[in-house]
């Protein structure tokens, strides 16, 4: 059953979990958390971090294509905006990182107990392959390497149509890398989670593809919108609060995916052990003529 049809499947079970009011304050909590963060953080160094940047714009060969473009264009009082257009674009990969990291290490825990309650995975045995370090260690390293990767590609990202390729690619690896050991971590031993994540790579990138799909219409509002900016911070809490709702209904998508891909690879082992039981046990029995 788990292919595509389990993907559509466990996509309607998370949609319909993604409305429950418990699922709902599981998003509004890292949504805060975050939203505090780097509301004190962007309040602090806004002023400097824009003096420094329309600095580094005006001076550096390397961005004074920027202006000349402008001044061409006969945009001269656009430059007036590019600093805290530029800053927002350095911020928004951040922020959108920090908040997916929270809701891995600190809420795709919860969910997936939430969902584990259900009937049909309360018989699956905790096999504990993975724990609160290994968590700690492989969500830092998976999002510093999308760091890096936001960082390198982040010139090209206003170059059509690599701002509607780039964001949902980084986001859904990112997003699959994630939640694909967290929602394991518990439940499945390493060879069972390595198995898993093998035997079901494309469909789990996928799943996150459309998870960051979803999570790139915000992004693509708040780096372009004029009115983002102005608004800034009403703009910012709202976009927080949409890709903070966005990423628990991906970690039910997995969780429902991965859980029910789990009960039915232990079921297959269960069945291959009974049919060489049963082999064993004719072979064993005396034949009478």
């Amino acid at each position: 059953m788990v292919g595509l049809q389990q993907v559509m499947r466990s996509f309607g079970l998370a949609l319909i979990g993604a409305m429950h009011p418990r699922m709902l304050w599981l998003s509004l909590r890292p949504f805060l958390i975050i939203s505090v963060l780097w509301g004190c953080l962007i309040w602090l160094t806004w002023t400097p971090a824009l003096e420094a940047l329309s600095i580094f714009l005006t001076t550096s060969i390397f961005t004074s294509w920027i202006q000349e473009g402008l001044v061409w264009a006969g945009l001269e009082n656009a430059r007036a905006f590019i600093a805290p257009l530029f800053f927002v674009m350095l911020i928004i990969p951040l922020i959108t990182i920090s908040l997916l990291v929270l809701i891995a290490f600190s809420t795709v825990p919860a969910i997936v107990k939430n969902v584990i309650r259900q009937a049909h995975y309360q018989d699956l045995e905790c096999k504990r392959g993975g724990g609160l370090f290994g968590s700690l260690v492989y969500t830092l390293w998976s999002a510093l390497i999308c760091l890096v990767l936001v960082m390198l590609t982040l010139p090209v990202w206003w170059i059509p149509p690599l701002f509607a390729v780039l964001p949902p690619l980084l986001w859904g690896w990112l997003t699959m890398r994630l939640m694909s050991y967290d929602v394991l971590a518990k439940h499945a031993s390493t060879e069972e989670r390595d198995l898993l994540l093998e035997k079901y790579r494309w469909s789990l990138l996928t799943m996150g593809i459309i998870s960051g799909m979803l999570g790139a219409v915000p992004t693509f509002f708040w780096a372009t919108s004029a009115l983002a900016l102005v608004l800034f911070p009403i703009v910012s809490f709202i976009a927080l609060w949409i890709y903070s709702l966005i990423f628990v209904f991906a970690a039910l998508w997995f969780s429902h995916f991965l859980l029910d891909a789990l009960k039915e690879l232990r079921q297959e082992e269960l069945d291959k052990a009974l049919t060489v039981q049963s082999r064993v046990v004719d072979m064993e029995l005396p034949h009478h003529s």
